[in-house]
């Protein structure tokens, strides 16, 4: 099962849990069932059918190029990624 990592921006979201094991195969079915444990969490991760712009998905050491359609293993662990801007 991947291990989820829940953005420290989103804690207050899950009661404050930081991390889960899940059952999923790819990123969407990692943020369907972050929304069915924890409503409305799509909604702050998700635009429509994609990532919101300025999050990113890293599985791994690697940042994702395909998003929600991205597949996920049993040993992967699942980051959710602010954008940092400034200059």
């Amino acid at each position: 099962m991947p291990t989820v990592f829940i953005p420290s921006s989103l804690h207050r979201h899950t009661g404050q849990i930081k991390q889960l094991k899940m059952s999923a195969k790819t990123v969407r079915e990692v943020v369907d069932q972050l929304d069915a444990q924890f409503p409305g969490l799509r909604e702050r991760l998700c635009d429509g059918g994609r990532l919101k712009p300025g999050i990113s998905v890293a599985i791994g050491s690697r940042i994702s190029e395909l998003g929600l359609l991205e597949r996920v293993d049993a040993g992967d662990e699942v980051h959710f990624v602010s954008s940092v801007g400034g200059g």
